[in-house]
C-alpha cells in the first residue's frame, strides 16, 4: 500500500530477508519522519469527518429521548444500531480493500461518502423505524471505511513506531471529536430550530472530508505501485549490500553474483525501475534490462546471474495468490490473532456506550439540556491529550498491558458514577477516565492486531477484530437499555461494572502470546 519510502535502504547493509515493514525504513543519513505522510493525510480526513459525526452524536441522545420521547429501551436499540451495525460490513469492507490490490482508498472513500449522505436524512426521519434505517446506513459507511483506513495506517508504518502512528491518527481524529460538540453547542445557542441546523452543517462538513480524501490521500496508480512494492519485497525488492547481492536467491530464483543484482520475477521494480541493475553502477538498457557494466543482471525473461560462469538461475517463484474471504477467515487459526479477537469481544460485552454514560452524567449532575452537547468535550479532550503518549507507552512496555489498563480506567469511571461523589470535580474525573480508556484501547488494539496479520490481508484481519468488538458492544447497548428500563439506571450500571471486572480478568488470562511466525504471506 502506501509504505513510506519503501525502496530506501542503507547502502552498506548486508543482504537480509525483505519484509513490508523493513521496506518502510528511510535511507541512511536521512532523518526519519515521526509518521508517514499517508498517516497525516488520513488523520486530516478523520479530523474533518469527526467534526461532522460528533456534531450529530453530541445532540442525538437528547434529540431522541427528550425531543422524540423514546424510552431507554428504544434508545438502546438505536444506540446499538449506531455503534454496532457497522460490524456487519467491516469484514466486507476489509475484504474488498485487500482483494482489490490498492483499493483501500476507494473502499474507505465509499464509506465516508455514504455516511455523509445520511446526515440530511435525519431531517425527515421522525419515528423509530426511519431513524433506525438512517443510522444503519450511516454505520454501514463507517464499517466500510474503518478497516481499509486502519490498514493504510498500519502498512505506512514500521513495527517500531506503529503504536505512535495509530496514536497520532487517533489524536487528530479526536481533535475533530473535540470540535464537533463545540460546534453543535454554538449552533444550538444561535438558532431557533437548532437540531435541523446541526444536521445540515454536519452534512456540509462531511462533504469537505470526502473531498480531502479524494484530493490528498495517495491513490490510483500510486496505490497500485505501493501495493506491489509491499507485496513483492519478499520476492524481489532490491537491497544493495557491499558485495552487490541484492536479494536471496531463494526469493527470486536468481544467483547473487559478483556485482550483479537480480530483478524481480513478476513485474516488481528494482531501483532502476526496469527490473535489473548492474553492480558496476551502469544503468540497464530499457530494451533488454541488461546492465552495461562488468556484471550482468537477470530480468524476468532470462533468469541468469553474473557469477562468471553464466550458470542458469533457479525457477521463478510462483505469484502470490489473490486474497480470498476464506483466507481472511482462516486468520483466526493464528493463536495470536484469535486471542486478541476473543479478548476484544469479551471486553466489548461490558463497554457501556458513550451516549448512556453522558445521559447518566446529566441525570446525576442535573446538567441543563443546552449544556448536554458539551459533555463529549471532556472525553475528547482527554483522548486527544493521552492518545500519543499512551501509544508510545504501548510500543515500549507492551500493547496488551496498556489495552487492559484502559479497561481498568473505564471500570473506575463506572465506580465514580455509582459513588456518592457529586459536583463538577466528579464529572471531570469521569470524563478524564472515559477519554483515557479510549486513548489506551482504540489505536492500541489495532496496533497489537497488526503484528499478527500478513500485509496482503491486513484490512481483513483488522476487520475481524473490529467486527467481534462492535457486535459485542451492540449486544451491550441492547442489554443496558433493557436493564435500565426494567430495573433502573443504577442497577444496570452495577451489572455492567461487575461484568467488566470479570471480562478484564479473563482477558488477562487469555493475553496474546508473541507471534510464532512472520506476519507475511497468505495463510
Amino acid at each position: 500500500m502506501y509504505v513510506a519510502d519503501s525502496r530506501a535502504v542503507a547502502p552498506e547493509a548486508p543482504a537480509t530477508t525483505p519484509s513490508a515493514d523493513s521496506a518502510a525504513r528511510p535511507r541512511a543519513g536521512r532523518r526519519r519522519a515521526a509518521v508517514a505522510p499517508t498517516v497525516l493525510a488520513l488523520g486530516t480526513v478523520s479530523l474533518i469527518t469527526d467534526v461532522s459525526s460528533e456534531m450529530v452524536t453530541a445532540v442525538l441522545p437528547l434529540y431522541l429521548v427528550a425531543g422524540l420521547g423514546l424510552s431507554p429501551l428504544g434508545f438502546g436499540l438505536l444506540d446499538g444500531i449506531y455503534n454496532g451495525f457497522s460490524a456487519l460490513v467491516r469484514l466486507v469492507g476489509g475484504h474488498l480493500a485487500d482483494r482489490g490490490g490498492g483499493r483501500h482508498k476507494w473502499v474507505a472513500g465509499a464509506g465516508y461518502a455514504l455516511s455523509a449522505a445520511c446526515k440530511p436524512l435525519l431531517l425527515v426521519a421522525q419515528t423509530l423505524t426511519p431513524i433506525g434505517l438512517v443510522l444503519a446506513a450511516d454505520r454501514t459507511g463507517k464499517g466500510l471505511r474503518t478497516a481499509p483506513r486502519d490498514a493504510l495506517i498500519s502498512l505506512s508504518s514500521t513495527p517500531e513506531n506503529r503504536g505512535r502512528a495509530f496514536g497520532v491518527h487517533r489524536a487528530m481524529d479526536t481533535a475533530g471529536a473535540l470540535l464537533g460538540p463545540l460546534v453543535a453547542f454554538l449552533i444550538l445557542r444561535a438558532t431557533v430550530d437548532g437540531y435541523d441546523a446541526v444536521f445540515m452543517v454536519s452534512f456540509c462538513v462531511a462533504v469537505v472530508g470526502v473531498l480531502v480524501l479524494v484530493l490528498f490521500v495517495p491513490g490510483g496508480a500510486a496505490a497500485q505501485a505501493g501495493a506491489a512494492r509491499v507485496s513483492d519485497t519478499g520476492a524481489g525488492a532490491v537491497r544493495p549490500s557491499g558485495t552487490g547481492a541484492g536479494v536471496r536467491p531463494s526469493d527470486t530464483g536468481a544467483c547473487a553474483g559478483s556485482g550483479a543484482m537480480s530483478g524481480p520475477a513478476y513485474g516488481s521494480r528494482s531501483e532502476s525501475g526496469v527490473g535489473s541493475k548492474s553492480g558496476s553502477g551502469a544503468e540497464p538498457d530499457p530494451g533488454t534490462g541488461a546492465g552495461a557494466g562488468a556484471g550482468a543482471s537477470s530480468g524476468p525473461a532470462g533468469l541468469e546471474c553474473a557469477t562468471g560462469t553464466g550458470a542458469p538461475a533457479g525457477p521463478a517463484p510462483a505469484p502470490r495468490p489473490r486474497p480470498t474471504l476464506r483466507a481472511a477467515l482462516a486468520l483466526l487459526h493464528r493463536p495470536e490473532l484469535r486471542r486478541i479477537a476473543v479478548c476484544a469481544l469479551l471486553l466489548g460485552l461490558a463497554t457501556v456506550s458513550d451516549s448512556f454514560v453522558f445521559l447518566l452524567l446529566q441525570r446525576r449532575l442535573g446538567v441543563p439540556d443546552r449544556w448536554f452537547a458539551l459533555l463529549p468535550l471532556g472525553t475528547a479532550a482527554a483522548f486527544l491529550l493521552l492518545a500519543v503518549p499512551l501509544g508510545r507507552l504501548a510500543d515500549r512496555t507492551g500493547r496488551w498491558r496498556v489495552f487492559v489498563g484502559g479497561h481498568g480506567a473505564l471500570l473506575l469511571a463506572y465506580a465514580l458514577l455509582l459513588s456518592s461523589w457529586q459536583g463538577t470535580a466528579a464529572a471531570c474525573a469521569v470524563l478524564l477516565l472515559h477519554g483515557g480508556f479510549y486513548a489506551a484501547t482504540d489505536g492500541v488494539l489495532m496496533a497489537a492486531a497488526s503484528d499478527s496479520v500478513p500485509t496482503e490481508l491486513r484490512s481483513s484481519g483488522l476487520a475481524l477484530v473490529q467486527t467481534g468488538q462492535a457486535l459485542a458492544r451492540f449486544v451491550c447497548s441492547l442489554g443496558f437499555g433493557a436493564a435500565w428500563t426494567a430495573w433502573g439506571d443504577r442497577t444496570a450500571l452495577t451489572a455492567s461494572a461487575v461484568l467488566l471486572a470479570l471480562c478484564a480478568v479473563l482477558a488477562l488470562g487469555l493475553r496474546p502470546i508473541r507471534p510464532s511466525v512472520p506476519s507475511e504471506g497468505l495463510v
